[in-house]
C-alpha cells in the first residue's frame, strides 16, 4: 500500500534533499563516479579514442553511470525537492533528513532485566504476596529483608538492591527466599538512561532507515520520521508484439518487463506511480511523456532506429536533452538517458529483457539512488571461477552466483534471456577483451541478494 506522506520543511531544520545528499556523499565516502570528467568533455575523450562510427560514439559504461548520478544531483538542486514526514510503517528504505534525537531516556525508568525477585538488603528475604509485572505503575518501596516477584521489563520498586534471577533463588520451609549464588549491588537492573538520555543524537542525517532503525525510533518515542521522499517513476511498456497473458503464439511474445520492472524499481527505492502499455504508438508515447509528473520515466524498447522505434523522435520533438545516447556495454548498448524537464528524466531501456536489466543497473540505479539520497554502495570484487569471453570494445555484464570467495559465471546470458539472471546473485563487470579464470572483477549486487534494504519490494 502506498503511503501518502505530508510535506515538511521545518521539521528538518530547513534542510532540503540536496543538503541531505551532500551529507550522505561526503568526501570520505565519495567514489570514483564523482571524479569522472564532465559529461561532454569525457564523451569527447571517448570519441577521440575510438573510430568515429555511431557505436564508438557511445558513452563508456563507467562514465554513463556517473552521468546518471550527476543528472540526479542537478535535478535535486534545481527542483529543491521537499522533504516528507512519514509514519514508521511507511519509512523503510528512506533516508533520514533530520537527526534521530531521543525524545525520552531509554529506558525511561529503572527496569528489571530478568524474571526473578527484586530484593532489598542482604538475604534471606520475606517475599510479598503480590508480584510486579511489566506495564504497571510504580510499585511500593521495599524495606531491608524484603523481596517481591518481578517480571522482565517491570519497574523496579524504590530502594531495591538488586534483582535475583529466578534460577538463582530458592525458598525454604518458612517460605523465605535464599540466594544460591553471590549477588552484586544493582545486578540485573537496567537503570534509567542506560542506553541514552533525552536529547541525545541516536542517528545522524543521511542514515538509511532499516528495520532496526524503525525499532530504535519507536523505542525513542517517534511516530513519524522526516525523510527524503521516494523518487516517483512511471513505466511505459512499448511494443505491439507483447502479450499480457497466455503462451506466446503467432509472432506474439509475453511481456517480461511489465511484471519485472515495477518491483525491481521499488527495490531500488522508487515509488512506481503507473505502468502503461502503449504498444508502438508514437502519439500515445508523446502524450504519456509530456503528461507525466514523475521524477523518472522508464520506457522499454523503441530506443533503436527502426520503423516503430519512437523514443528518439519523441525526445527530439519535445526538445529533450540527450545525456547518454548508447552505452559501450553488452547487453544493452542502445539504452539512453534524457532530461525531459528541469526536474525530470527519461531512461530508455532496450526491449530485450537482459539488456533492459543492464540499462536498469547502468542508468536508472545511480539516478534513483542519488534522488533518494542513498549512499553509493562500496565497490567490491571477487575472482572468477571460469574464463569469460568479452567484447572487443565494450564492457560486458554477465550473471554470476557467489560460491564462497569466487564468482561463478552463469549460462543463458544472451540479451533476450532471463534464465541466467533469475538464478544470479550479482552481475560481474567484464572489461573489453574478457577476463581469465582467477581474475578479480567488480560485482553489482542484485537488490534481493545484497545485504542492503533493497530486499523490500512493497
Amino acid at each position: 500500500m502506498t503511503a501518502h506522506p505530508t510535506r515538511t520543511g521545518e521539521d528538518a531544520e530547513d534542510l532540503d534533499v540536496e543538503e541531505v545528499l551532500a551529507l550522505v556523499n561526503d568526501p570520505g565516502r565519495r567514489g570514483p563516479a564523482d571524479q569522472t570528467p564532465a559529461p561532454r568533455a569525457a564523451a569527447a575523450e571517448g570519441a577521440a579514442a575510438h573510430k568515429p562510427d555511431a557505436h564508438h560514439r557511445a558513452t563508456p559504461w563507467p562514465e554513463a553511470r556517473a552521468i546518471a548520478a550527476r543528472a540526479a544531483r542537478t535535478a535535486t538542486r534545481s527542483a529543491r525537492r521537499a522533504l516528507v514526514s512519514v509514519p514508521l510503517d511507511a519509512a523503510l528504505g528512506l533516508t533520514l533528513a533530520a537527526p534521530l534525537d531521543a525524545l525520552t531516556d531509554l529506558p525511561s525508568f529503572d527496569t528489571s532485566a530478568m524474571d526473578g525477585w527484586a530484593v532489598a538488603g542482604p538475604g534471606p528475604w520475606d517475599v510479598r504476596d503480590e508480584g510486579v509485572l511489566a506495564g504497571h505503575g510504580e510499585p511500593e518501596p521495599l524495606t531491608d529483608g524484603e523481596a517481591v516477584r518481578i517480571a522482565t521489563g517491570a519497574r523496579i520498586p524504590p530502594d531495591t538492591t538488586a534483582v535475583l534471577r529466578a534460577e538463582h533463588g530458592r525458598t525454604d520451609a518458612q517460605d523465605r527466599l535464599h540466594a544460591t549464588r553471590d549477588m552484586q549491588h544493582g545486578q540485573d537492573i537496567r537503570p534509567r538512561g542506560q542506553e541514552c538520555r533525552s536529547g541525545d543524537q541516536l542517528l545522524p542525517v543521511g542514515t538509511l532507515v532499516t528495520p532496526a532503525v524503525l525499532g530504535l525510533a519507536a523505542a525513542a518515542g517517534y511516530d513519524t520520521l522526516t525523510a527524503v521522499p521516494r523518487p516517483r517513476v512511471e513505466v511505459l511498456v512499448l511494443g505491439d508484439e507483447l502479450l499480457t497473458a497466455g503462451r506466446p503464439h503467432d509472432g506474439l511474445i509475453r511481456d517480461a518487463l511489465g511484471p519485472m520492472l515495477p518491483p525491481w524499481l521499488r527495490a531500488l527505492g522508487a515509488e512506481v506511480t503507473a505502468v502503461r502499455r502503449l504498444g508502438d504508438d508514437a502519439k500515445a508515447l508523446h502524450k504519456a511523456v509530456t503528461g507525466s509528473g514523475a521524477d523518472l520515466i522508464v520506457t522499454t524498447g523503441g530506443t533503436a532506429s527502426g520503423p516503430v522505434d519512437h523514443v528518439h523522435p519523441t525526445l527530439k520533438r519535445i526538445g529533450a536533452e540527450l545525456l547518454v545516447d548508447g552505452v559501450k556495454v553488452r547487453p544493452g548498448h542502445p539504452m539512453l538517458l534524457a532530461r525531459t524537464k528541469e526536474n525530470q528524466h527519461l531512461v530508455g531501456l532496450p526491449g530485450n529483457p537482459l539488456a533492459a536489466v543492464s540499462g536498469l543497473l547502468t542508468l536508472a540505479e545511480p539516478l534513483l539512488r542519488t534522488l533518494a539520497a542513498h549512499p553509493a554502495p562500496e565497490p567490491y570484487a571477487l575472482p572468477l571461477q571460469d574464463t569469460v569471453h568479452g567484447h572487443p570494445y565494450d564492457t560486458r555484464l554477465i550473471p554470476v552466483v557467489l560460491r564462497g570467495e569466487v564468482a561463478v559465471p552463469l549460462h543463458y546470458n544472451g540479451p533476450a534471456m532471463l534464465r541466467g539472471i533469475a538464478a544470479a546473485d550479482a552481475l560481474a563487470v567484464v572489461p573489453p577483451g574478457g577476463a581469465r579464470a582467477g581474475q578479480e572483477l567488480e560485482l553489482l549486487d542484485l537488490p534481493w541478494a545484497s545485504a542492503g534494504i533493497g530486499v523490500c519490494f512493497t
